[in-house]
C-alpha cells in the first residue's frame, strides 16, 4: 500500500510533551486505538516488549509508558498531566502489566498488547515508526494496517458475504476488507463515523456480534483515491518546470493534494505551528525546572553570556545555539513542544529557522515559508528513508532535521528552488553515520549538541548553497543513502542504550543516579 507523507502527520507534529515523539506521542496514539477497542473500558493490560528491539530497554525512561497510559486514559499529546499518568491510572482502576519476551518481533518499536473488561478480551499488535507516526499490524490475530488515519469500524461477525452486502448497500466507505481470522471481522475505513442508526442496524443482525469504532489519531486523513503531484525531488522538479514556484508553495501543493485541504488551510496551519515552537523558545529563555532530568536550564545563561559579550563572535550561530537550547530544555521540562521531524530533534529545525529570522529581522510570514519549506524537505525523507533513531540512528532525527531547516534558511535569504535544494542535500551529507545513543537513558545527552550541530550545519550548508558550492550528490540519492545506512548501524547504536555513549561508566552513573532519584541536574565541571 502506497504511503505519501503529510507534512501535518509524518514530519511537523505532532504538538506534545515527552522526551521523545516515538516512545511518547506515538505509544500514546498506539494506547488511543486500544481504548477505542475495548469500547472506553479497559481493566487489565498485558504490554510485551522484544528483548532485541528498542522498547525493552528505553519504554520507561524515554517515556513510552508515559505515553501509554495517557493514551489509556484517552488523553491528547499535550496533556499538562502526562507527568502524572501512571498515578492517574492506578485510581481509574486500570492494571498494567509490563513483559519483556521474544514475541517475534522484526521493528524495534513494536507494541503487544492484551487487553481485557469484563465483557472480553482482544488483542493489538502495533510499530512507532517514527516522529510521532504509527502503524497497527495485528488485531485479534488477523494482519492489518492501520496508520490512524481514517475512521475505522470493526464488525466482528460470522457471515461476513451478507454483513458486507448489508454495508456495500447502507453505507459510504472508502474500504471494506473481510479478517477471518480466529475472531473474524469487517474492516471498515471512511471518512466519517457511522452514525447510531446505522449501528442499530448491524447489531441487530443476527450475524453481528459486536462492533469497535476506533476513531482516527492523525490531524490529516487519508481518502480513496489519495494522489500527489510528485513524492520525489526531481518529480518535483519536472513538475515545476512550468510553474516557476518557490519551495515553499510546492509545499502548499503538495500538502494541500495530501490533505484534501486549501492553499490557505495549509498556510494558516503552519502559522499555527510556527507560534507553538516561538513560544516554546520564550518559556525556556526564562528557564525550566523539572527533577527527573539530567541537564538543567543552561539558555538563560547562554543568553547571559551572549549579551554581555562573552562568546565567540558569530550573531546568527549563537542565537541558533541559545534557541535550539531553549527548546530541548522545555521538551526535558515536560512543558510543549513540535516535534519536527521529532521530539528528540525538536530543536535543530526551530532553533535554525526562528534564529535565522531573528537575526534578519524577518516577519512571521518568511518562518512559515521557510517551515513549509523544511516540510517538503521531510516529506521525501518519510517517503524514502525514516525519522526513528531505533531504525536509523541520530542521522535519522538530528540529520533529518538538519537538511530540512538547510531548504528553509536559503528561503529565507531569498534563494532560489535549486539552492534550496543543494543546501539540504550538503547538510544530510554532512550528516551520515550519525548513531543515537542517550546518555542516562534520557533523551537530553549527547542530543542538545547534535541538535546544535545539525542547526549550524544547516547554516553553514545554507551559505554553501547560496555562494553555489557544488553538491555533486542529487537529494534523492543521497536520502536513498541514508535508509541504506541507516541499516548499516548497528542496534546497539540506535537508541537501545546498549552502545556509545549510554554504556560509558559515567552513563551508567548518571542512569543509576536517575533510577534511585539522587541525580537531579548536572552541571559541566
Amino acid at each position: 500500500m502506497a504511503h505519501y507523507p503529510s507534512i501535518f502527520n509524518d514530519v511537523i507534529g505532532p504538538v506534545m510533551r515527552g522526551p521523545s515523539s516515538s516512545h511518547c506521542a506515538a505509544s500514546l496514539r498506539i494506547a488511543r486505538i486500544c481504548r477505542d477497542l475495548m469500547d472506553g473500558s479497559l481493566k487489565n493490560i498485558l504490554i510485551e516488549f522484544d528483548p532485541n528491539g528498542s522498547l525493552a530497554t528505553t519504554h520507561k525512561g524515554q517515556g513510552s509508558d508515559m505515553g501509554l497510559f495517557g493514551g489509556f486514559l484517552g488523553w491528547e499529546a499535550y496533556d499538562e498531566r502526562l507527568p502524572e499518568a501512571e498515578k492517574h491510572l492506578a485510581t481509574a482502576g486500570i492494571e498494567v502489566a509490563i513483559e519483556i519476551r521474544d514475541i517475534q518481533a522484526e521493528h524495534p518499536n513494536t507494541y503487544k498488547f492484551t487487553l481485557t473488561n469484563d465483557l472480553g478480551s482482544h488483542t493489538l499488535t502495533a510499530l512507532s515508526t517514527g516522529g510521532g507516526m504509527i502503524e497497527v499490524i495485528e488485531i485479534d490475530g488477523s494482519e492489518v494496517f492501520m496508520m490512524g488515519d481514517y475512521y475505522e469500524t470493526l464488525v466482528y461477525c460470522s457471515d461476513h458475504d451478507r454483513v458486507m452486502s448489508f454495508l456495500n448497500s447502507s453505507f459510504r466507505f472508502d474500504e471494506i476488507i473481510h479478517h477471518p481470522g480466529p475472531n473474524p471481522f469487517i474492516e471498515i475505513r471512511s471518512q466519517e463515523k457511522p452514525d447510531e442508526i446505522l449501528r442499530q442496524e448491524l447489531m441487530a443482525m443476527d450475524q453481528v456480534t459486536s462492533i469497535k469504532f476506533l476513531e482516527p489519531v492523525l490531524p490529516i486523513r487519508s481518502r480513496k483515491g489519495l494522489a500527489v503531484p510528485f513524492i520525489t525531488c526531481h518529480d518535483m522538479m519536472v513538475y515545476n518546470e512550468d510553474k516557476g514556484k518557490e519551495l515553499w508553495e510546492l509545499a502548499l501543493d503538495y500538502e494541500s493534494a495530501r490533505g484534501n485541504i486549501s492553499s490557505v488551510e495549509v498556510f494558516e496551519k503552519m502559522r499555527d505551528i510556527i507560534r507553538i515552537m516561538g513560544n516554546a523558545i520564550e518559556t525556556g529563555l526564562k528557564g525550566t525546572k523539572y527533577e527527573d532530568r539530567i541537564l538543567g536550564s543552561q539558555s538563560p545563561r547562554f543568553r547571559e553570556q551572549m549579551l554581555a559579550g562573552n562568546l565567540i563572535k558569530g550573531d546568527v550561530n549563537n542565537r541558533v545555539i541559545m534557541y535550539v537550547s531553549s527548546i530541548m530544555e522545555v521538551k526535558s521540562s515536560m512543558g510543549v513542544i513540535v516535534a519536527a521531524p521529532t521530539a528528540g530533534s525538536c530543536g535543530a529545525l526551530p532553533g535554525a529557522i526562528f534564529g535565522t529570522a531573528h537575526e534578519m529581522g524577518l516577519p512571521e510570514e518568511d518562518m512559515v515559508k521557510a517551515m513549509l519549506s523544511a516540510g517538503l524537505i521531510g516529506v521525501f525523507i518519510a517517503a524514502h528513508a525514516t525519522f526513528a533513531a531505533e531504525v536509523g540512528g541520530c542521522m535519522a532525527e538530528t540529520g533529518s532535521g538538519g537538511g530540512m531547516a538547510a531548504a528553509g534558511i536559503v528561503g529565507l535569504k531569498g534563494g532560489t528552488l535549486q539552492q534550496s535544494i543543494a543546501a539540504s542535500s550538503l547538510a544530510l551529507q554532512n550528516s551520515l553515520g550519525i548513531i543515537c545513543d542517550p546518555i542516562g537513558n534520557r533523551v537530553e545527552a549527547p542530543c542538545l549538541g547534535r541538535n546544535v550541530m545539525a542547526a549550524t550545519n544547516a547554516i553553514s550548508s545554507a551559505n554553501m548553497a547560496l555562494s553555489d558550492y557544488e553538491y555533486l550528490i542529487p537529494l534523492d540519492e543521497v536520502i536513498q543513502t541514508m535508509k541504506v545506512v541507516g541499516d548499516r548501524i548497528d542496534h546497539t547504536l540506535r537508541c537501545t542504550n546498549l552502545g556509545g555513549l549510554s554504556v560509558t561508566a559515567s552513563a551508567k552513573r548518571i542512569e543509576a543516579g536517575l533510577e534511585q532519584g539522587t541525580v537531579m541536574a548536572y552541571k559541566s565541571c
